[in-house]
């Protein structure tokens, strides 16, 4: 008689089952999955707040802790619907300022940005079951910033976790590795916390004998992510500080307002905004010459300062060359020029009292739907408000080093802040200072501004340079080096200073290494997550190749 042989039983794969022994959620079943809701959604709730204009950097870490909690432990497609909410939690407050535009195109892109989040969700849940996960999932976050940047339309990449930390412990990673280096550092500590709370729960304790107590092997399990999470912003205190050069340049700045709001900012009445700029620059010329105020070097006028063709104008050229001569110094001139009849360029343009209009640069980082229409013919079919574009803009083609006075500016325009390849080569160059020119009109008083001005603090770490940002309706301020805000205006109304701030030439390691860093982390994230997938379809093999043998037996 032949005994049968009966098969153990396959086990399933667990939705928390962690091959290096760390089971996530000690929560009945039945609450799992609103805990992970409710951690996910909390996470992108905690990072939104680490923005500004509230801007509790700190919370940033805990928030990313939070998202990855919720993520680990569950398979890549409930992580990437995971990822979806946390996306949706950071984006909805943080974009709000798209609302002016219409609540569909605000709800629309921050559909379409949180997209990237899903990705990220499923990649982090993909490589949770490798060693060390913390840091594949910090490098997968830094290659789903850098997708929002790219793509679609030239990327979107406001809202990266960096953009948080204008001034905070994590700040100067920039000086390093730039805005990505400072996104991982932020990820990683965040990831950290993440496994010493799983840990708290999962890590071996003492002998039943001794009551379950928790004993040195739990305290160790813990200890060093924990000591990790505070080693990875203490490690910012050893990055190189660039000292002062000794050579400074005196810069005006001149904010001269606007008299409409909304999607119409500039008004109806032609000249408004001409004459904003031109009267104000008239007063600093008063000022300079009864002594209230120092002469400037150069002086910076806001984006769209005037919103009359000065090429194309007899009328708008000598307003502002009668202005311009009156201060008797270069002022850098924000204009919309007509290229050719049906194209047109956002511009920023040297205007010298003697010669008149000169070099100039081009804006290259164009904004979709707001100077040039992708998908034109279809997107002005469906959509009425797309028409408001008017004529198409062609982007630059050269960076923004200009000659001014005693020192070469790097002008960067308005949207461009938030690229690094933009800011990056204009900053190898060897410009200095770094001027923004912008014009938030339309977003006045939402938290764009004051994002856009954490930016403006990022770079001027990251490049080791003074920002001069000014604004058609503020925020216009002056960043220091070291990303400490030295000057700043309120919105909606005229403003103007001069301010004395440093030339630096020195280039970080950041400025000269580019883009390499973060290529470097997106390549360690994409290999962890071909090594996870590799395990986890080997993983799904041998246990076919298990069933197989049972049925086998049984036969």
């Amino acid at each position: 008689m032949v005994q049968e042989k009966t098969a153990a039983p396959v086990p399933e794969a667990s939705e928390t089952d962690d091959p290096a022994g760390e089971a996530v959620s000690p929560l009945p079943s039945r609450l799992e999955l609103p805990a992970r809701v409710a951690g996910v959604v909390a996470g992108g709730l905690l990072i939104f707040l680490a923005f500004p204009p509230l801007g509790f950097w700190f919370l940033a870490p805990l928030g990313m802790a939070l998202a990855l909690l919720a993520v680990h432990g569950t398979r890549p497609r409930r992580g990437a619907w995971l990822g979806l909410l946390a996306g949706l939690a950071l984006l909805l407050p943080g974009l709000r300022w798209v609302s002016p535009i219409g609540i569909d195109a605000w709800l629309g892109l921050v559909a379409m940005e949180s997209v990237f989040y899903a990705a990220w969700g499923a990649g982090a849940a993909l490589v949770a079951r490798l060693r060390l996960w913390p840091l594949w999932s910090a490098a997968l976050w830094v290659a789903a910033e850098w997708a929002r940047g790219e793509f679609p339309f030239g990327g979107f990449p406001w809202a990266r976790v960096a953009f948080s930390q204008g001034e905070s412990i994590f700040t100067p990673y920039a000086a390093l590795g730039g805005a990505p280096l400072v996104s991982f550092a932020v990820a990683l500590c965040g990831g950290l916390l993440a496994l010493a709370v799983s840990r708290s729960f999962t890590a071996p304790r003492t002998s039943p004998a001794q009551g379950g107590a928790r004993g040195p092997r739990w305290g160790r399990a813990v200890a060093w992510p924990l000591a990790g999470a505070l080693a990875v912003p203490a490690g910012a205190l050893a990055v190189p500080r660039y000292g002062d050069e000794g050579e400074n340049v005196t810069v005006g700045v001149i904010q001269g307002n606007v008299p409409g709001r909304g999607m119409h900012p500039l008004g109806d009445e032609p000249a408004v905004v001409l004459g904003n700029h031109t009267r104000m620059l008239h007063q600093m010329a008063r000022d300079i010459r009864e002594g209230r105020t120092p002469r400037p070097d150069l002086v910076v006028l806001p984006e769209n300062s005037t919103d009359i063709d000065p090429l194309r104008s007899e009328f708008a050229r000598s307003e502002i060359d009668a202005a311009v001569k009156d201060i008797g110094v270069p002022v850098l001139v924000g204009a919309v020029v007509g290229i050719g009849e049906k194209n047109r360029a956002t511009r920023s343009l040297v205007w010298d009292p003697v010669t008149g209009p000169g070099a100039h640069y081009d804006k290259q980082q164009l904004v979709p739907f707001g100077e040039y229409t992708p998908l034109k013919e279809l997107v002005l079919a469906l959509f009425e408000r797309a028409s408001l574009v008017g004529k198409q803009s062609v982007a630059g083609t050269r960076d923004g080093d200009l000659r001014m006075g005693p020192v070469t500016i790097g002008a960067i325009n308005c949207y461009e802040v938030a690229f690094d390849g933009i800011v990056g080569d204009t900053a190898r160059t060897g410009a200095s200072p770094l001027v923004v020119q912008t014009n938030n009109a339309t977003y006045a008083l939402t938290n764009l501004p004051p994002q856009q001005l954490a930016m403006s603090q990022l770079r001027a770490v990251e490049h080791n340079r003074a920002v001069i940002t000014s604004a058609i309706t503020g925020i216009s301020a002056y960043v220091t080096p070291s990303g400490s805000i030295a000057w700043r205006t309120g919105e909606l109304v005229p403003a103007m200073n001069v301010l004395t701030v440093p030339v630096r030439t020195a280039q970080t390691i950041a400025t000269r290494v580019g883009a390499l860093p973060e290529w470097a982390l997106i390549l360690v994230g994409a290999g962890a997550v071909a090594v996870a997938w590799r395990r986890r379809t080997r993983g799904v093999g041998h246990s076919v190749i298990r069933k197989d043998d049972q049925q086998v037996g049984d036969a």
